[in-house]
C-alpha cells in the first residue's frame, strides 16, 4: 500500500491505518527505536507509541512523506524512554557515543532552535548524497558505524572519515554564521 492510501486510512479513522503503518513501516521503525535503546522489548514498546501517536496526530497533519515523519516520531519517542531510562546513568546504545562525538559542533542556547534548524538544512543540503546518507544514519537514525559501512559497502574507516570531515565542516559553518558553540 502506498504512503497516501496510509494517510487516507487514517483521515478515515481506519483502525486498518495502523495495521498498514506497521506492516510498511514496522521494520524501520523498530530499527531506529533499537539503534537508541539497545533493547528490542523497549524498542517494541516505543514503536507502538509510535503507531499510537501517528493515530492521534493524523488528522489534523497530513506528513508529505510519511517515513520520514514516522522516523521523527519514533526517533523522539525512542529519545524520550532513553532520557527517562537513563537519568543517572550512562546505558548502553549509540546515545552517549554519538553525543560525544557532536559535542564539539552541538550549538548552546545563544542562536535560536530555528535559526539552527536552517542552518542544518542549508548545510546538508550541500553534502554529497552519499556524505548525506552517512551522517544521517549515524546522527538520525543512530546507526553504529559497523552498519553504516556494511549498508554502503564500504570500509569502516571511510565512513569515520566522513563523519569527522562533516562534523569538522558542520562546526566550521556554524562558527562562520556566528552561532555560540
Amino acid at each position: 500500500m502506498d504512503d497516501q492510501a496510509i494517510i487516507d486510512l487514517y483521515w478515515r479513522r481506519s483502525e486498518r491505518a495502523i495495521e498498514a503503518t506497521a506492516q510498511k513501516y514496522g521494520g524501520y521503525c523498530h530499527t531506529i527505536s533499537y539503534n537508541i535503546l539497545n533493547s528490542r522489548e523497549d524498542a517494541d514498546e516505543c514503536v507502538n507509541d509510535t503507531y499510537m501517536k501517528a493515530w492521534q496526530a493524523i488528522p489534523p497533519t497530513r506528513p508529505s512523506r510519511l517515513a520520514a515523519y514516522l522516523a521523527k516520531l519514533v526517533r523522539n519517542v525512542s529519545l524520550h524512554k532513553y532520557e527517562k531510562a537513563n537519568a543517572k546513568k550512562r546505558g548502553a546504545g549509540q546515545v552517549p557515543l554519538i553525543v560525544s562525538e557532536l559535542e564539539h559542533c552541538l550549538a548552546s542556547s545563544v542562536a535560536t532552535d530555528s535559526e539552527v534548524v536552517e542552518l542544518l538544512n542549508d548545510f546538508l543540503a550541500q553534502l554529497s548524497q552519499e556524505t548525506r546518507q552517512i551522517f544521517m544514519g549515524r546522527y538520525f537514525h543512530f546507526q553504529s558505524i559497523k552498519d553504516i559501512a556494511k549498508m554502503r559497502q564500504v570500509s569502516e574507516s571511510k565512513v569515520k572519515m566522513v563523519l569527522l570531515r562533516t562534523r569538522n565542516d558542520l562546526k566550521q559553518m556554524l562558527e562562520a554564521e556566528g552561532v555560540a558553540l
